[in-house]
């Protein structure tokens, strides 16, 4: 049985070919190879690209979830290789499109959340996300799962953590530069382990429009430690273990517990 205090974890960083849904999925079944983990994150729409044009484009390229090919891809590997995976996908549900994470495990198919804060142009491609935050248990561990810019919001992070989560995973296609040093906050301020899996890469699909992809994929710890963190321009994956306790110790001293000492009746 595995020790609930200690979780490998990794992220995989990808750059994928837009709309090439079938090669992107073949190149992370080939970036897994030889690597072992409790855990993966993969990273945000990480089997289609990210710069959609439209709503209508989004739809061409989304999946039911659990039913469509990529869920059912990252489930195989995830029972061939005994681990959890958490990863981004836009999804469709009923002529809906969301931009999505799934969970899934050498058990199957475990959920998926919907991402609350939309970014820019993801306005016009894809519905606000109207499942609530949860928290998934993985071996014992209870990971929390948000979606790159939801990482602006600290009610984000603070709501899973305040939901026992020990660990966010937060698959990423990270264009603002702030986020990897903002995640450092955001674990300090919860004490609470996060991995962000990011993309490399750039597109440039509407003129005038290109976006390039920061990389930077990280692990930090409840002290704001950044354990590792990739390149801003390699498809790279990395592995690393947690120490648990450190996420279910809330006390900074012995007098400071940061969910204890919250004054919420002065909150708005």
């Amino acid at each position: 049985m595995k020790n609930k205090e200690l979780l490998r974890v990794g992220f995989v960083q990808n750059n994928p070919i837009f709309a090439s849904v079938q090669q992107n999925l073949n190149r992370i079944e080939e970036l897994f190879k030889n690597q072992n983990a409790d855990l993966f994150v993969l990273p945000e729409l990480f089997a289609t690209g990210y710069q959609f044009k439209d709503m209508e484009e989004s739809r061409s390229l989304a999946e039911p979830v659990p039913e469509g090919v990529t869920t059912s891809m990252l489930t195989a590997i995830a029972k061939k290789t005994n681990t959890f995976i958490i990863a981004g996908l836009a999804e469709t549900d009923k002529d809906q499109v969301y931009n999505s994470a799934i969970v899934t495990g050498p058990s199957g198919y475990i959920g998926k959340y919907r991402k609350l804060h939309l970014f820019d142009r993801e306005k016009i491609c894809f519905q606000d996300g109207n499942l609530p935050l949860q928290v998934f248990e993985v071996y014992g561990v209870k990971v929390g799962v948000m979606i790159c810019f939801d990482w602006r919001f600290p009610e984000t992070a603070r709501t899973l953590s305040l939901l026992g989560a020990d660990l966010i995973a937060h698959p990423s296609n990270l264009v603002l530069t702030d986020c990897p040093q903002a995640m450092i906050t955001r674990c300090l301020e919860n004490r609470i382990f996060a991995i962000t899996a990011d993309r490399v890469g750039i597109e440039n699909r509407l003129d005038g429009e290109p976006l390039s992809f920061m990389g930077q994929s990280q692990v930090v710890d409840p002290n704001g430690n950044i354990l590792v963190r990739a390149s801003m321009t390699n498809e790279e994956v990395h592995v690393v273990q947690l120490d648990l306790s450190l996420a279910r110790d809330k006390s900074l001293n012995s007098r400071n517990h940061i969910f204890k000492d919250r004054r919420t009746n002065f909150y708005r």
